[in-house]
């Protein structure tokens, strides 16, 4: 272990200007690394934003027992001339994240901006690959082995490793043998995935966009367009409609002088047929098509009445319409009036029609059969609808008592009862009470829709371990059930007579239940995560307005979606895709475009906006209805998931239009797969300006959340009963709104265990807390003085900052807006979307990923797969286990000086507090101030080696760690 060295493999880096996403080019970059005292350099690469060095250095390790405090810096500059320099940003990886060289791989850092690189408008990554090595073989031969290294050292290390590139076929003979991995306790470093190649080795030069595209579709109105009903988000669509209404009179064509009609409508190649009416001379269809003017191959329209036949159709008539004289209907004007036409002038009867062309803006439209899905079995899940989520209350059950419990047939045995209570698919149970009169008061919730169903509580007996019989039950109807809108009203408890099966041989029983049953209507029912919820209104209208009232309209423009990428593994080789939007409680289906892998909807949906900090979600759908589809072994067939997008209303502009594609991104056992780019048109209109600012203020959820709220357990539980219940509902519309789609939209699984998620916002704490360490190194730097001209800046500031203590507050809040100013070109110019490296999807190992898909509660893997994930999560727990009662034993520490648990550590804080109290009578504030940040500032050649006598009296405070098993 005395021979330990630090490798440091730099690979390569992507380096981006903030303003600017395509050729940056400019860039003279390389990279220098500082470990332990210790500095070396890359060589630079000219006019590359994207070098690539794959250059090896070594460091030496002086003390390997500190080595988890050392940390390892790489900085990346831009070669402005032979001798200025320009950092680009940094990155500092800890002593605590250096793995063994068996186990190390190559990862992406992103790049930090150096304290006072103010200016700096690069943004990127560094790809490193880090270890620790104790083989001879991996050292470099000429590293002089003090602490300092000189240039002379530097250039030899550059040199080489440049030789070593140089000499591939020597590199191709003499391979080197393989490091062993260095045994590290196993708390220090859990267990890994030796990962697959190009898994997360490999570092893609050209890697796939995930970036949201501005678009300048012609839209209906134009840019700007305010009319009122107008689709001026959309893209105009032309259509031909033919609404078949009814017949009249028709004749007779069989030998029993019967008639089966149905219609066929032709253009060209696409023919539709209505339903067929068996021995009817008059039926009434009402069916509407629609044709696409892109589609239409013929200038002529024929309407032809047919006769059903078993071995074949009859013709009975025909009418035919020129194209050239077919009106043209502009919304909203009135709809056309249908029209008697002759089908057959000789054994006469007449069909009622109406034929115009349309828009998409037609009423007619989302009833209508379109020509692309004619072929279609099931011909309504092709069309377009809106949906109504059921409007959900929180029913609160407290079960107090019973009394008078009869016990049949064995009156002599003494009863086990429990209240069973059943609504809908939920169910839940008191605790056994061993009396003929329990008392449980217990209390449940519950989710309820409406129209409601009725309550079901019973009180069951358990005989035995698997044995129970029901004493009696009791149906209350939710209707006669009190509402309160607060906490304030006390609802009473009421008693009712339980029903039981057999009144034969329970006559004259008196058994009563107390029961304290209310819908609450001051709560909002979260059937959606509060990260991305639609809507935070409470369950009771009355308080809709009165709490939260309109502040704005939120429109949306479903465009369309291009370069569909679905791969489903041969199961099925076309795609009809469909859109579902939820915002609210309202969903919106668009039409489903059948066999198109670039399927146009230019469909455009309205909503109110009660709250800002709301999203709307928007899902793509492969549907598997129409003709059949993958199906999940019941004959259940189930439509595809091929992406989603969320917006978030606060990151709109009031009154702009956002036209931009987004891409589809689904994340599957194989990786993240792009599925193809969703183009939308957004605009809010803010309608109240006053009252969308003052809702900034007011509470986010309903009152009762803050007064009575819920637990976190309780209100995922919850969550799942919700979602549950509006896909119940919401499948029994006509198409049906699908389950998977249900869930899928409101992300009902994301609070599943994830190693990828756990990571990712480890990532993401550590980003939000990096300003606090950049601060305290900040600091450091200055009380070290090593950068003399901003520690004199400090000391200069702080003197006037004590001598006049009342310009610290607004200097802070100037400083705060000016801040806030220069960021501001900064600023997104689209709403964000799904960040593929910031949720750890584009470069994750293919276990974890069949570790997040995997079933649950029950695993499908083997159970040696099984147990190995055991270890390594028993391996990640056991490090935050450590940190967190390392962070409890400081506290404890704090608490220990004036807990006498150390008797003479308690003395001597008690001494200290009593002098610095006479001393801060004595001495003025501003003085002690003074010289206090003076001495924290001291120059370095005043310090000690050693840390301050503070610091080693607090570390020698006892915790409360010697008191656990």
């Amino acid at each position: 272990m005395n021979n330990l060295k630090l490798g440091v493999e730099v690979i390569s880096a992507r380096l981006k200007p903030r303003e600017d996403t395509n050729g940056y080019g400019g860039i003279n970059a390389f990279v220098e690394l500082r470990f332990d005292d210790q500095k070396v350099k890359t060589s630079t690469k000219i006019d590359d934003s994207s070098p690539v060095w794959n250059e090896k250095f070594f460091f030496n390790i002086s003390h390997t027992e500190d080595l988890s405090n050392l940390v390892l810096e790489a900085y990346v500059y831009n070669k402005t001339s032979n001798i200025t320099k320009s950092c680009l940003g940094k990155i500092r990886i800890l002593g605590t994240a250096f793995v063994p060289y068996s186990e190390a791989v190559g990862l992406h850092y992103p790049l930090e901006k150096e304290k006072w690189s103010v200016f700096s408008a690069i943004r990127g990554e560094v790809a490193l690959k880090v270890f620790v090595t104790d083989n001879p073989s991996l050292k470099a031969p000429n590293l002089s082995p003090i602490k300092k290294v000189t240039s002379n050292t530097r250039h030899k290390l550059h040199n080489i490793a440049t030789a070593e590139k140089s000499k591939p076929s020597l590199r191709r003979n003499q391979q080197s043998p393989q490091p062993q991995p260095l045994q590290l306790p196993p708390v220090m470093e859990p267990p890994r995935f030796q990962p697959a190649v190009g898994a997360t080795m490999g570092f893609n030069p050209n890697p796939p966009d995930y970036s949201i595209k501005e678009t300048n579709p012609v839209l209906g109105g134009g840019k700007g367009a305010r009319r009122t009903g107008a689709n001026d988000l959309v893209e105009p669509m032309e259509f031909l409609f033919v609404k078949v209404v009814k017949a009249r009179n028709l004749p007779t064509m069989d030998l029993t002088g019967g008639l089966d009609p149905y219609i066929q409508v032709k253009l060209g190649n696409f023919t539709a047929k209505t339903k067929h009416f068996e021995k009817n001379q008059n039926p009434i269809w009402n069916e509407v098509f629609a044709f696409s003017k892109s589609n239409q191959q013929s200038n002529v329209l024929e309407v032809v009445l047919m006769d059903k036949d078993v071995i074949k159709d009859d013709f009975v008539g025909l009418i035919r319409f020129d194209l050239n004289e077919i009106p043209t209907r502009v919304a909203p004007d009135s709809p056309l009036a249908p029209e008697w036409y002759r089908v057959n002038h000789e054994k006469g009867g007449e069909v009622m029609l109406a034929v115009w062309f349309g828009t998409q803006a037609d009423e007619a439209f989302s009833d209508a059969t379109y020509s692309d899905a004619l072929n279609a079995i099931n011909k309504s899940s092709v069309r377009s609808k809106i949906y109504h989520s059921p409007r959900l209350w929180y029913l609160r059950v407290n079960v107090i008592e019973a009394q008078d419990l009869v016990i049949v047939p064995d009156r002599t045995r003494f009863p086990n009862p429990y209240v069973k209570i059943q609504l809908s698919n939920q169910m839940v149970r008191t605790k056994p009470s061993q009396s003929l009169n329990p008392r449980w008061n217990e209390e449940f919730t519950l989710v309820a829709a409406e129209p409601f169903e009725d309550l079901i509580v019973s009180i069951e007996d358990r005989i035995a371990v698997n044995r129970e019989e029901t004493i009696g039950t009791v149906r209350i109807p939710i209707g006669t059930i009190d509402k309160r809108i607060d906490d304030n009203r006390t609802v009473p408890n009421r008693w009712f007579s339980l029903e039981f099966e057999n009144q034969r041989r329970v006559r004259f029983a008196t058994t009563k239940l107390q029961l304290n049953v209310c819908l609450e209507g001051g709560y909002h029912v979260l059937d959606e995560s509060t990260y991305y919820s639609s809507d935070f209104r409470p369950s009771m209208k009355e308080l809709w307005n009165r709490q939260q009232p309109s502040i704005g309209v939120l429109e949306l423009g479903i465009l369309g979606v291009e370069g569909l990428n679905l791969s489903q593994e041969g199961k099925k080789e076309t795609v009809d895709a469909y859109c579902v939007a939820k915002y609210g409680t309202k969903w919106v289906r668009t039409r489903t475009v059948t066999d198109s892998l670039n399927p146009r909807y230019n469909e455009q949906y309205t909503w109110e906006v009660y709250e800002p900090a709301t999203v709307i979600t928007i899902g793509v759908f492969d549907n598997n209805q129409i003709n059949g589809g993958i199906g999940n072994g019941n004959g259940n067939k189930r439509d595809g998931k091929i992406g989603k997008v969320r917006v978030r209303i606060s990151t709109l502009e009031s009154g702009r239009i956002y036209t931009n594609s987004y891409p589809l991104l689904v994340l599957r056992p194989s990786g993240v797969k792009k599925m193809g780019e969703l183009h939308l048109a957004i605009r809010f209109s803010c309608t109240s300006m006053f009252q969308m600012l003052l809702q900034y203020w007011k509470p986010l959820l309903p009152k009762m959340h803050y007064a009575r709220p819920l637990k976190v357990v309780q209100q995922e539980i919850l969550r799942q009963h919700a979602v549950n219940l509006v896909a119940a509902r919401l499948s029994r519309a006509e198409p049906p709104l699908k389950k998977e789609v249900i869930e899928y939209i409101s992300d009902s699984n994301s609070h599943f265990w994830s190693m990828r998620k756990s990571r990712a916002n480890l990532s993401r704490l550590r980003s939000v807390f990096s300003c606090l360490l950049g601060t305290g190194e900040w600091f450091q730097d200055i009380c070290r003085w090593k950068k003399p001209v901003a520690s004199t800046a400090v000391h200069v500031l702080y003197f006037a900052f004590v001598c006049l203590p009342e310009m610290i507050l607004p200097v802070m809040s100037l400083c705060l807006f000016m801040f806030g100013v220069w960021n501001y070109r900064l600023r997104p110019r689209q709403p964000p979307h799904m960040d593929t490296r910031l949720s750890f999807a584009d470069n994750i190992h293919p276990e974890e990923l069949s570790e997040e898909f995997d079933t649950f509660p029950f695993s499908s893997q083997d159970p040696g797969i099984v147990k190995m994930r055991y270890e390594r999560l028993r391996s990640i727990a056991s490090r935050a286990q450590t940190v967190v009662g390392d962070i409890a034993g400081q506290g404890e520490r704090v608490q220990a000086l004036l807990s006498w648990r150390d008797p003479r550590a308690t003395s001597i804080f008690m001494v200290l507090c009593l002098v610095s109290s006479v001393v801060l009578f004595v001495v003025p504030f501003k003085v002690f101030v003074l010289l206090a940040g003076i001495y924290i500032m001291r120059h370095p050649r005043f310090r000690r080696k050693t840390p301050p006598g503070p610091v080693n009296f607090f570390r020698r405070l006892p915790a409360k760690t010697d008191c656990m098993l």
